[in-house]
């Protein structure tokens, strides 16, 4: 059986390039020849024990006999029998988590939401790897001016177009986006693109700040203390966000205190960020403000639409111009410097890519 190269968890950080069998794909599947994956900071964080502010590379011992990676974008090499030959040559970005995998027939995939599909196909691998299979229904078409870079930042535009259609911003609402991550990034653009009238972010590392400000923030803030809590105030002439998106998460409940503390009286606060561990809060402050804490998880179809063809939308049109996220790519060889450069931003790092020939 023809096999490919698949980069597999060894434990405590490490990674090493496999050889595994490329795939089956049954009859309603696809099979991708990845072009580019993301390394998203779940990726990292899943498999930490703590935090880590010292930037101590720590991955649970345990190894993983199956590739990561959802940030995918490539091209369709192989369809099922239930599928048109014509998808053969597609350059797709492939929803790895939603429809990409549901059953198509719970309650949920009914009602557009495969995310919480109850019947999921079993894990197959992601995208740190030559190949992926999903159904055909998970690949979404790139424009034609769309290159790798964009395509597999497709799902991270979508994970934010997805919070901020869930927190139902409308147009001219003043946005706070906690963290200038990979998420928060695209949380910033998404907002702007969707109508938001002023845009906040804050920041940790200057290049996290100057690209904040080239997809559309209005203003950078620190990233805590009096001198964010004073900030957001003179922007928002005391009353605080109307929505804010929390991209951070983590192993600490700040940034979520932070939204309870920096969104106005009857505010929205969307979070986009993946708590690892439980996170101990005072509820009475955001029932006495009478805040809406509305939990957003990767995307859907709403009003019709999937996340993906709206994010896949901004950017062909234009709207949306991520290129400038990317700022490092390695082979699959490379993938250990990869993660390792994405875990550390002293680097430089914002998006850091997997890129394959």
């Amino acid at each position: 059986m023809s096999k490919m190269n698949a980069a597999l968890y060894q434990g405590k950080g490490k990674l090493a390039v496999k050889q595994l069998t490329i795939p089956d794909i049954d009859e309603e599947e696809v099979l991708v020849k990845v072009r580019a994956e993301g390394v998203c900071g779940s990726d990292l964080l899943m498999w930490t024990d703590q935090d880590d502010p010292a930037g101590v590379w720590s991955w649970s011992e345990e190894p993983n006999n199956l590739p990561p990676g959802h940030e995918v974008t490539g091209e369709i090499v192989k369809v099922g029998s239930k599928i048109d030959s014509k998808r053969i040559g597609d350059r797709v970005a492939v929803d790895m988590l939603g429809f990409g995998v549901n059953c198509s027939n719970c309650f949920f995939c009914r009602q557009g939401q495969p995310i919480q599909c109850m019947n999921k196909k079993p894990d197959s691998g992601g995208g740190y790897a030559q190949y992926v299979k999903r159904n055909s229904t998970g690949c979404f078409q790139l424009h034609d001016n769309m290159n790798w870079d964009e395509g597999a930042l497709v799902e991270p535009l979508a994970v934010s177009v997805h919070g901020c259609r869930r927190g139902k911003l409308e147009g001219g609402e003043t946005v706070l986006v906690l963290g200038a991550g990979n998420i928060g990034q695209t949380a910033v653009a998404a907002a702007r693109a969707m109508g938001a009238g002023k845009v906040m972010v804050t920041a940790r590392y200057s290049q996290q700040s100057e690209l904040a400000k080239a997809l559309g923030a209005d203003v950078v803030l620190p990233d805590g203390g009096d001198d964010l809590i004073e900030a957001v105030a003179d922007e928002t002439d005391g009353r605080g966000a109307d929505m804010t998106l929390e991209s951070v998460g983590g192993r600490s409940g700040t940034t979520l205190f932070q939204s309870i503390e920096l969104t106005r009286k009857q505010g929205r606060i969307v979070i986009l960020g993946g708590f690892w561990v439980p996170i101990q809060t005072d509820w009475m402050e955001p029932l006495m403000k009478e805040q809406s804490i509305i939990f957003s998880s990767c995307y859907s179809i709403l009003e019709g639409r999937h996340d993906f063809e709206v994010a896949i939308d901004m950017m062909g049109s234009g709207r949306v111009n991520l290129k400038p996220m990317v700022t490092h790519r390695f082979p699959l060889s490379d993938v250990q410097e990869a993660v390792d450069t994405a875990y550390d931003k002293n680097s430089g790092s914002i998006k850091v890519q997997i890129h394959q020939d």
